[in-house]
């Protein structure tokens, strides 16, 4: 292996840094000064390259940018002690692998230089994964195979298809597959998300207006199925559409017709239709909130998207192919993961699905440390819940929250208590936005009364168990009144 070359003209730092790394069995060259280790590099690399900022007779930022045309694999490390934003900002501009503020603890400096030793000789030994060509859709699990294969069995129709799944999941990218892949694929295709619209407004965007149709309507407007003409009209989150519109949208997929608001000849509509939502219809018709000839004019063909957690074998892939794209994107190296990293990423619940993923991706591109992406570099929220996928609470592939031994109702209380504070919370918080996700795609009713009472019941059931029975000393603990714990008790039926 190459030697670590320290540039600073400060002996006691070179000093203190080939001491701590000759411990670690590693060698190393010093330089007072960036001319040195410039006429240096005329003959020779080093494995890391460490270098103050600020030197009498030339800056560590030129002695950065000179290394990065040179060496562009090679790690750089910015010291400076100077702990100011515009040094931080620039070294990383630069390039540098990491910034080390002055004073530093010298054990973490070297956990440092190893690292960056760790990813030079990953980078000498690394095959470039870079992707030619950009994948419509990835996915190696055998839901998304089966997803493949409708696709492609709808290729030749123009069927009408319901796409269903969680929020992230890629609808939109489903149904723009189905266009690009059907016998309209050198239509238009217009996207419509109809949660997205206000309701006074969600009409004439679906089917446009005439001049003076009503107070601002200055000009006549084409809507969304006169802009789709031969082509495909994909309408997103289509559970949320008001009922009145649901009404005229039947008579367009009925009859083939429509009218302007306002207007009062009719136009023929020559469009596919591709509905999407996360929520249950069938649900929702039962309620009465989704008219039932509606669902099954929209029903015809139905695709599910499976959650990620459903298909956690393709989040390395997904992972790779994100990291590739944000790189492109920046104009950067793409970073790579670590099998520890992936295999841990594969363990988390991911509740915003893909899209969650890929904007994970978009923050480790930019804020990763290392071009080998580490547990540790992961962002803290996902570090921190270390129990988020198996031990305190388990999701299941309709998205309920699995009660596990020492629960209350899906609300892990034995195994919270026991857990540092920070990770606790993570846990139940998690675990109570699954639990709330659950029901809202169930329409349950009362969803907030519901968990109040639950949460409640929890609470009140621990404090009674800590306090062996004892109702007033409980109440103290929980900083509530005598009169309101005896209340709720007989109010939850925790009398028992």
């Amino acid at each position: 292996m190459k030697p670590i070359w320290i540039v600073d003209d400060d002996q006691s730092i070179r000093w203190v840094l080939e001491k701590a790394l000759a411990r670690e069995n590693f060698t190393t060259r010093s330089f007072s000064g960036v001319r040195d280790a410039l006429a240096a590099l005329e003959g020779e690399s080093p494995q890391v390259l460490v270098s103050d900022i600020r030197m009498p007779g030339g800056s560590g930022l030129e002695l950065l940018q000179t290394v990065r045309d040179r060496l562009p694999g090679l790690p750089v490390i910015i010291m400076t002690a100077f702990s100011d934003l515009d040094s931080a900002v620039a070294a990383f501009q630069g390039g540098a692998f990491e910034y080390l503020a002055k004073p530093f603890d010298v054990d973490k400096a070297v956990e440092l230089i190893r690292r960056a030793v760790d990813e030079s000789m990953r980078g000498e030994a690394a095959i470039d994964e870079r992707v030619t060509e950009t994948p419509e859709m990835l996915g190696q699990a055998p839901a998304m195979q089966d997803m493949f294969r409708a696709i492609g069995r709808l290729s030749h129709s123009a069927a009408t298809v319901l796409i269903t799944g969680e929020s992230g999941t890629g609808k939109e990218l489903v149904a723009r597959a189905l266009h690009r892949h059907s016998p309209r694929a050198n239509g238009p295709f217009i996207a419509l998300n109809t949660a997205a619209i206000p309701k006074d407004l969600l009409e004439s965007e679906l089917f446009g207006h005439e001049r003076g149709a009503f107070t601002g309507a200055q000009a006549m407007r084409q809507g969304r199925f006169e802009q789709a003409e031969n082509g495909t009209l994909f309408l997103d989150e289509i559970g949320d559409m008001p009922f009145d519109l649901q009404t005229r949208l039947l008579r367009v997929l009925s009859d083939g017709q429509f009218y302007r608001v306002g207007g009062h000849n009719p136009l023929k509509a020559n469009v596919r239709v591709i509905a999407a939502t996360h929520q249950n219809l069938e649900s929702r018709v039962r309620q009465g909130l989704f008219r039932e000839d509606l669902y099954h004019r929209l029903n015809v063909i139905r695709l599910r998207l499976p959650a990620l957690r459903e298909r956690s074998e393709d989040i390395p892939l997904l992972t790779r192919h994100f990291l590739q794209k944000s790189a492109r994107d920046l104009g950067v190296e793409p970073k790579r993961v670590s099998d520890d990293a992936l295999a841990y990423l594969a363990s988390l619940p991911f509740p915003g699905n893909v899209r969650q993923l890929e904007n994970l991706c978009n923050w480790l591109t930019v804020m990763a440390p290392a071009q080998v992406i580490e547990q540790k570099d992961l962002p803290p929220d996902l570090t921190s819940r270390q129990d988020v996928s198996a031990e305190s609470f388990a999701v299941s592939t309709d998205g309920a929250v699995a009660a596990l031994p020492n629960s209350v109702n899906g609300v892990a209380s034995a195994p919270i208590a026991a857990a540092p504070a920070g990770v606790a919370a993570s846990v139940w918080e998690n675990g109570l936005r699954t639990e709330v996700a659950r029901l809202l795609r169930e329409n349950s009713a009362d969803v907030m009364d519901e968990l109040a009472r639950r949460f409640e019941a929890a609470v009140i059931r621990e404090a009674l168990d800590f306090t062996r029975g004892r109702k007033v000393e409980a109440a103290e603990r929980l900083g509530i009144g005598r009169n309101t714990i005896t209340r709720k008790i007989q109010e939850l039926h925790l009398d028992a």
